[in-house]
């Protein structure tokens, strides 16, 4: 770049200034990148779910549950390729803070709607054969250190077994991986049937099913056949794409992308206002110095790209910073973590935002006092010096 050692110099002309500067634009960066992998946590399963899937809960709440008698209703209508069911388990391992999905399914039926989950099929088999046994995923094993083998209890916070007791113990018989790239394996599967026949309430009912859509069929119209099917019954259905439900089961948690958009929103307002003043702090105290330069023969074109590009260069500095340790932190966080929050992750589209937000906060910081710049009078500046 022609002027960039000018444009080094002038940055630095005040170096405690420039650095609480820059240390301001790394920690609005930062906070970018943590609170960007955690809207994108949120998403993670809206982004990974199988457009041909759909999900049917009960109409009034995901709460109640729905007979496990609608199966056979639903795989009979025009569309369906096959369908089963899973229900939310609500445990933990050892401590209320280890909590992950774990879900009583159909074995066969289950990884038929899944074949994204991979697992050796002797371990498959001997899972089947194990009334008592469990299948985990890769991210939730690796995560305790569980083994094909292993004896663990899960101490549930909803279903109360026959005998009185809440902590349910399973046979860890296979370890499964998800060949979907974007895919959630931080879960524990065990068997319906036992489940079903071991607690002391609820028999006969199942959380929501699953149901795949023929290729061809038109999910829409399979989603409101599903549901007119079970319009009289006692348990009225609510079908909806897997993406659907996904998202509406993060919104449980809050609106997260709102309330991320809106702490975002107040630190960049902040990082401007900070980012403006100190622009036209520098502009003020070099009058003088750009009626020289104007003197020596720089257009108002060069002076106007000199003083934004030092804008964006500060910005560029703090910005990339902020999001190098901001990444750090988040690969940090799902090492150690990730397993409970599947998909905290600083996702490429977030880089390019992040770099477009650094440019274009640059400019916006840069734009009033270049142009106050750019407009400024050789006789007015010199009279002033």
């Amino acid at each position: 770049m022609k002027y960039f050692g000018l444009i080094w110099h002038n940055i630095w002309r005040k170096k405690i200034r420039t650095s609480l500067t820059i240390l301001s634009i790394l920690v609005a960066f930062l906070l970018f990148a943590l609170l960007s992998a955690l809207g994108y946590a949120f998403k993670y399963g809206e982004e990974s779910a199988d457009a041909e899937r759909l999900i049917v809960i009960d109409k009034v709440s995901l709460i109640n549950l729905l007979p496990i008698a609608y199966q056979n209703q639903i795989a009979s209508i025009a569309g369906v390729h096959s369908a089963t069911h899973a229900t939310w388990f609500g445990g933990y391992y050892q401590d209320p803070k280890n909590q992950f999905g774990q879900f009583p399914v159909d074995p066969h039926e289950y990884f038929a709607m899944y074949p994204e989950f991979k697992m050796p099929e002797e371990q498959f088999d001997a899972w089947v054969k194990n009334r008592t046994g469990a299948v985990v995923g890769k991210d939730i094993a690796d995560a305790f250190g569980w083994q094909v083998g292993d004896r663990i209890p899960i101490q549930s916070t909803i279903w109360t077994a026959k005998s009185g007791e809440k902590t349910w113990e399973f046979d860890i018989e296979g370890i499964f991986a998800n060949e979907e790239p974007r895919g959630n394996t931080s879960m524990l599967l065990f068997h319906y049937d036992y489940f079903d026949e071991a607690r002391a309430f609820g028999q006969g009912l199942v959380g929501w099913y699953i149901v795949r859509v023929d290729a061809g069929a038109d999910p829409v119209q399979v989603q409101n056949a599903i549901d007119a099917e079970f319009e009289n019954s006692r348990n009225q259905t609510e079908s909806a794409p897997e993406a659907q439900f996904a998202a509406a089961f993060a919104k449980q948690y809050g609106n997260i992308a709102l309330i991320v958009s809106l702490v975002l929103g107040a630190v960049f307002f902040t990082l401007l206002l900070v980012s403006g003043n100190t622009m036209s702090q520098s502009v003020r105290e070099r009058i003088s110095e750009l009626a020289v330069l104007k003197t020596l023969g720089f257009s108002d074109r060069a002076v106007l790209g000199i003083v934004l590009s030092e804008s964006v260069l500060i910005m560029l500095m703090g910005g990339l910073l902020g999001v190098g340790i901001g990444v750090i932190a988040v690969r940090g966080v799902a090492a150690s973590a990730g397993a409970f929050l599947p998909g905290f992750h600083f996702s490429p589209t977030a880089m390019a935002m992040s770099l477009l937000l650094m440019v274009g906060a640059g400019v916006v910081a840069g734009i009033f006092p270049a142009l106050n710049a750019m407009r400024l009078s050789i006789i007015d500046a010199l009279a002033r010096a």
